[in-house]
């Protein structure tokens, strides 16, 4: 814009004194402002620039392009501490865009000013504390200013106070102050003045402080008190009160306390209350001897280490009727015989009972209230000393009587004094039951039946003892004679408590059919006896035992149908069955049903029967080895109904039976054979003739055995001519060595063989007692085509079974040899066919 003289009456020198106030006007000028203006201005008249730089000033308007300068009074104006001129830069602008600026100087006048107070007297009033019996001197000093740095003088009002300012400010005290005597505050005006008369007053407080220098004092004047004993704790015995000179105007900031090491009271620190806090037992030591307790209270100004004064309290402890009368035992147990006479003395109450109350009021007492029920056979004899006899006979047997073994009686034992406290005393009362009477069996005799397979620990029956004894008599019971067997020495037993009779082992009906035991009834010191007779009662327990029971043995396929094979049958015997109740019959491995048993039910004997032929051909048979498990039952001659309600018991045997394939003819001519024949002899071990029949048997032996070798090497050598002849015929023989051998059995009878799944051998055993052993290898007889054998099997009755005989095929072309001495051939001709056990062992059938 352009520049104009647009501020009227500036640049110009104004004046403003010190310290003035926000408002105050400094100066006054116009804007002038263009005809073409609008009469106003675009920026008001500003302070663009101060110097130095200042925000005391500003610009208000006064009226219509009239404005002043005024003092802001932020910061005040002080002549001593700011710039004494300032230099305003006042810039204004009209609508026209014309613009001026002018400068203002202000000049800052100096001006008398207070005195002005320093430190805490400036912001507030000063207050001082001085300690009563503090010394006369300077308390404390008080500074003030002058702006113009002027000479000041201090002064005081009012001037009675014990106090007195110095000109350079010092306040001193002119005494030595006592707080419970002199006054507690004092308000000192403190007067600053310069020399023009100008002046400022602070007051300054001085307060005496009251120093603990009194020993508190005790006000109460009773020393003894009483209480009785047993006060709950919190009872007040004795108000404690104290003052303390210190504390006259002020509430009593003592302090209370018992010096003496006392378990019955305390006192409260603060006010002094002294109050049971322990139980006070009158009749208890230290106090049953001393009732009297001694307390040092103490009462102090200050928790520690201030003054304090002590007093000595002396309480009182008085007896009161507290305890109840006591009995040591307080319950009483004693045994009287029946039938004891009237009048006899039991117990003596007063010997057993005390009352420890110490006053003698309080411990006096009375026996009284004798009850319970049968009280009446008792009485107190008095009821001071508390005597108790008895009045009645008791006799327990007596049916009148109450029936009662231990009566229960009650007496009180009551204090005399007031409150009759009262105590309750048991007694006991047993009459002793006397053995008077013996026990007596229900029975004379008992008789229990019991069958033989009862388990073992059963209760077969019960004897029952009583006695006329009253209460009963505890009645034991005892086995005193009968009862054994040859295995055991008793198989019965008795409960002692209930009379139950039991067996300890298994009952034998074939071994003995009754048993005769002698009971005893005992009460400790009488007994009595009675008879038990047990009859044991047969059933059917025992299995059927068959020999023999385990077989095997060699059939050829051809073997007819019907035929006893290898004549074998077994014998069984039942102990406790009939010999017509047996039954037969195969339960397993009787593939195609080839086997049957004849007869099978009825008989004690039955014999093994080929029922069907084999029939491998067309393939129906595929078996050659048969493990028969025949079952014997002695159930044959129950009903149907019957056999559900018996016992049956079932007996085994076990039988190998080998099918052997038809022989294959493999020429046409007639082969020798050789018959061996084997035998077996049993002898006792004793017979003195034995050895020298072995030694002569086997003399003749090798005898023959040479000479049986010699026709051998003569047939060989007739039999087969030298060869060379293309068109004869060759002419096969099978020779058989014929040799007798005789073998001595002296123990163990081998009556069973089979063959090891293992290895293939053949083993001998004994079916009995389960021994076994290796066949011997020249046992192993091999048959030769077209041999008739005949097989007998000799059982315990020495009969022979059927035989099976295989017809021979001859060929009259031929020469031949057969034997027709009486010699006896092996039974066992077929491959690998094994012996027919009997109880002579293994035999063989005389061949004709």
């Amino acid at each position: 814009g352009r520049r104009a003289q647009l501020l009227k009456g500036l640049p110009t020198t104004s004046t403003v004194e010190e310290n003035a106030a926000a408002g105050v006007s400094v100066c006054t000028f116009n804007v002038t402002v263009s005809p073409l203006s609008s009469e106003d201005v675009a920026v008001f008249p500003t302070i663009v620039n101060s110097n130095p730089l200042t925000a005391a000033f500003d610009i208000v308007p006064k009226g219509d392009l009239e404005y002043r300068v005024v003092t802001t009074g932020d910061p005040v104006l002080d002549y001593e501490t700011m710039p004494k001129s300032f230099d305003l830069q006042i810039f204004v602008e009209d609508t026209t865009g014309r613009t001026d600026v002018k400068t203002l100087t202000v000049l800052i006048l100096d001006k008398n000013e207070r005195p002005v107070f320093r430190g805490n007297m400036a912001i507030q009033t000063v207050a001082l504390y001085v300690l009563e019996g503090t010394p006369q001197g300077r308390i404390y000093q008080v500074y003030a200013d002058d702006p113009e740095s002027a000479e000041l003088k201090y002064s005081l009002l009012p001037a009675r106070v014990p106090f007195l300012v110095l000109e350079n400010g010092d306040i001193f005290s002119t005494k030595v102050f006592d707080y419970e005597k002199d006054q507690h505050c004092y308000f000192l005006n403190i007067t600053v003045t310069d020399p023009d008369g100008l002046n400022s007053t602070k007051t300054v407080n001085v307060n005496i402080i009251n120093i603990n220098d009194e020993r508190p004092y005790f006000t109460m004047k009773q020393r003894i008190y009483r209480i009785k004993e047993e006060q709950s704790p919190g009872t007040v015995v004795a108000n404690i009160t104290a003052k303390d000179p210190d504390d006259e105007d002020s509430p009593s900031r003592l302090f209370y306390s018992i010096q003496s090491s006392d378990r019955y009271f305390s006192i409260n620190p603060s006010t002094g209350v002294l109050q049971v806090t322990g139980r006070i037992d009158r009749d208890a030591h230290p106090l049953r001897l001393h009732p009297n307790i001694s307390v040092i209270a103490r009462v102090e100004d200050s928790p520690s280490d201030g003054h304090n004064s002590e007093i000595e309290i002396t309480i009182i402890i008085e007896d009161i009727n507290d305890n109840l009368p006591e009995c040591n035992p307080s319950t009483f147990r004693s045994e009287v015989n029946e039938n004891t006479t009237a009048g006899t003395f039991l117990l003596e109450l007063r010997n057993y009972c005390a009352d420890i109350d110490v006053d003698p009021s309080n411990n006096q007492f009375n026996f009284t209230g004798l009850s319970g029920f049968g009280s009446n056979n008792f009485a107190l004899e008095s009821t001071v000393s508390g005597r108790l006899v008895m009045t009645e006979i008791i006799d327990l047997e007596n049916p009148a009587n109450l029936g009662v073994e231990v009566y229960s009686l009650t007496v009180r034992v009551q204090d005399i004094a007031c409150p009759d406290y009262s105590n309750i005393i048991y007694i006991y009362t047993r009459i002793k039951p006397v053995n008077e009477f013996s026990p007596v069996f229900s029975n004379l005799s008992y008789e229990f039946s019991v069958p033989e397979i009862t388990k073992v620990g059963s209760s077969i029956g019960r004897v029952s003892a009583s006695d006329k004894d009253r209460p009963p008599s505890v009645i034991t019971y005892s086995i005193v004679a009968g009862g054994g067997t040859r295995d055991y020495t008793n198989i019965f037993w008795i409960s002692p408590t209930t009379g139950d009779v039991k067996i300890l082992a298994r009952l034998d009906y074939e071994t003995t059919q009754k048993h005769i035991l002698t009971v005893q009834a005992s009460d400790q010191e009488r007994t009595a006896t009675a008879s038990v007779t047990v009859h044991v009662l047969e059933v059917n327990d025992e299995e059927p035992v068959c020999s023999p029971n385990f077989y095997s043995f060699q059939i050829p396929v051809s073997l007819a149908v019907g035929t006893n094979i290898n004549g074998f049958k077994i014998e069984c015997k039942d102990r406790d069955s009939d010999p017509r109740s047996f039954r037969y019959f195969i339960n397993e491995g009787n593939v195609n049903n080839h086997f049957t048993f004849s007869p099978s039910a009825g008989s004690n004997t039955s014999r093994l029967i080929l029922a069907s032929r084999f029939d491998y051909d067309s393939g129906l048979d595929t078996n050659w080895i048969y493990r028969l498990h025949v079952y014997i039952t002695d159930d044959n001659l129950l009903s149907v109904r019957d056999t559900a309600k018996h016992l049956i018991k079932t007996g085994t045997v076990t039988l190998n039976i080998r099918v052997i394939p038809n022989p294959t003819t493999v020429v046409g001519t007639t082969p020798g054979f050789t018959v061996v024949t084997k035998r077996e002899n049993l002898y006792s071990e004793s017979a003195w003739y034995v050895p020298f029949i072995i030694t002569l048997g086997s003399l003749l032996l090798l005898g023959l055995l040479g000479y049986l070798g010699f026709l051998l090497v003569t047939q060989l050598r007739t039999c087969c001519p030298p060869g060379g002849k293309a068109d004869s015929t060759p002419l096969t023989h099978f020779t058989f060595c014929l040799f007798s051998q005789t073998m001595t059995k002296l123990n163990t009878i081998f009556d069973g063989e089979a063959r090891d799944p293992v290895t293939g051998k053949i083993y001998e055993f004994n079916t009995q007692s389960g021994a076994r052993r290796w066949k011997k290898s020249s046992e192993s007889l091999q048959q030769a085509p077209g041999v008739k054998v005949t097989s007998s099997a000799k059982g315990d009755d020495g009969q022979g079974t059927d035989g099976v005989q295989v017809p021979i095929k001859k060929e009259p072309s031929e020469k031949k040899k057969e034997l027709t001495a009486e010699t006896k051939p092996a039974a066992q001709l077929l491959a690998g066919q094994s012996e027919t056990p009997d109880q002579d062992g293994p035999r063989l059938q005389k061949q004709k």
